[in-house]
């Protein structure tokens, strides 16, 4: 079991409209920012008149956060008390840094942040012992203050994450 999503959070309000734009800022500014492990880090999808997306950090120790805000806010980031939202996107979580290669479930949630696992088109859960292939971009999300991840089936009875690391973009081919 892990433990509940953390109390202290900010958000950081970017320049970023991509995922892809928002998930590598946001893993340079954990870098600068020398974050713990424990924290994490999440894209939000904002559509105010102004489609961006936004991150928040989320962590136990408040100090930690306000130690961030002081030094994003000179960089002209807009930071602001909390999350945007309760669904966010997770790219920086407790064990994100050993995803690579392949796992079995059960080695996920023993290692990782991540609470459950869901396989798109299944009611049932998937079996402990069911591979999964990383693609090295394993991305949870928040539902009801629980990570989950959203798999799919792939070759060879495994899963893959729902994401994929490297998406084609629409009319690609006309």
């Amino acid at each position: 079991m892990t433990p509940p999503r953390p109390p202290y959070a900010i958000g950081i309000d970017t320049r970023a409209t991509t995922l892809r734009e928002a998930d590598h800022l946001l893993q340079a500014l954990a870098a600068e920012l020398a974050l713990p492990e424990d924290v994490f880090g999440c894209t939000h999808l904002v559509r105010d008149g102004r489609p961006r997306v936004v991150l928040s950090l989320a962590a136990d120790a408040e100090p930690v956060l306000r130690t961030a805000q002081d030094r994003l806010t000179p960089q002209g980031y807009d930071v602001l008390d909390g999350a945007p939202d309760a669904v966010g996107r997770a790219v920086l979580f407790p064990g994100a840094a050993g995803l690579t290669g392949a796992l079995t479930l059960a080695e996920l949630l023993a290692r990782t942040a991540i609470d459950e696992v869901t396989v798109l088109g299944t009611p049932d859960a998937p079996s402990p012992d069911t591979l999964l292939v990383t693609r090295e971009h394993v991305r949870p999300q928040w539902r009801d203050g629980r990570l989950v991840l959203t798999a799919m089936p792939a070759a060879g009875g495994t899963l893959v994450p729902f994401e994929d690391p490297d998406p084609t973009p629409c009319c690609a081919d006309h």
